[in-house]
């Protein structure tokens, strides 16, 4: 099935969604976006989706799934339809993927990663994070073809703008400070960014609320969605919840499981994290009070 413009207007009002990668039990990191998600779709009068991606397989641990719906549900957030998972879509990204490339978009890249950080030695210092030096766009050169990238613009049009609701005007200028990026990898998984379009257009997502860790994928992804004739959501990346020492909260940094035996104490420090009065009473009590103060904090932004 072809995503398409008129798919994605398809979808009346506020659709979200909470889209965790199940490689773990849900930590308060995860839980603060997903409750910021939560409260978005709620103070809005919409839906509010949840979305396994598991695309990235070999990361995924079994049974991980089940268990952040079931923590979820514990905390009162249950999808306002059946939850999707990515490793069940893969047609969908394959189809994205040749429509791209019938375009003229793509191109095979038969780099290695040590490849490209050797050729990007002596260039300037913004593409220590392994920006794409375009070394195989105009052939592979006798390299036998490993991933697939897609081409980024030249000159004005290569910078992505965006005003986020949390964060402001946000730019990036995928030319020099990306470069053409991979929308199938060398092992064969698909790339994030190709699968959370197609996943978001599908599903008529009109607003994304995540963590500011993913702040810098938003303009690749805005690009994707120009170029498969598909809107742009409204974005809101919430700032990320860090360990004493100033990490991120992850569960590769040893995030402890939520105690879904008090719930309410776990949705009360999430909602610390996001700034929210510290409310009393149950779990249902508490959501409709957070969510009274979400609307009046954020839902006109």
């Amino acid at each position: 099935m072809a995503v398409t413009a008129a798919m994605f207007a398809s979808a009346a009002g506020y659709r979200g969604r909470f889209a965790p990668s199940p490689t773990g039990p849900l930590h308060m990191g995860s839980l603060v976006t997903a409750l910021a998600s939560w409260l978005d779709a709620r103070a809005h009068g919409g839906q509010w989706l949840v979305r396994i991606e598991d695309i990235d397989m070999p990361r995924c641990v079994r049974g991980a799934d089940q268990d952040i719906l079931q923590t979820l549900a514990r905390l009162g957030m249950t999808p306002d339809e059946p939850p999707v998972w990515q490793s069940r879509r893969e047609t969908h990204y394959a189809e994205a993927l040749r429509r791209l490339d019938a375009a003229g978009q793509l191109y095979p890249c038969g780099c290695s990663r040590k490849e490209i950080a050797d050729s990007l030695v002596h260039v300037r210092e913004r593409h220590q994070t392994l920006g794409y030096p375009g070394t195989c766009r105009h052939g592979l050169n006798g390299k036998l073809p490993r991933a697939w990238r897609v081409r980024v613009p030249d000159g004005p049009a290569a910078t992505i703008c965006f005003d986020d609701r949390w964060q402001g005007r946000q730019c990036q200028d995928l030319e020099t400070e990306l470069g053409d990026f991979v929308l199938r990898r060398a092992d064969g998984l698909w790339a994030y960014q190709l699968a959370v379009v197609v996943d978001d257009g599908l599903q008529g997502i009109t607003h994304i609320v995540r963590g500011a860790d993913l702040l810098d994928s938003t303009p690749r992804q805005i690009h994707l969605q120009h170029l498969l004739d598909l809107p742009t959501p409204s974005y809101l990346h919430v700032p990320v919840v860090v360990n004493e020492i100033g990490e991120k909260l992850s569960k590769q940094s040893g995030a402890q499981a939520i105690d879904t035996g008090a719930p309410l104490e776990a949705l009360r420090q999430a909602g610390m994290n996001l700034g929210l009065a510290n409310h009393e009473g149950n779990v249902r009590d508490w959501l409709a009070r957070a969510t009274e103060d979400w609307r009046q904090r954020m839902a006109a932004a």
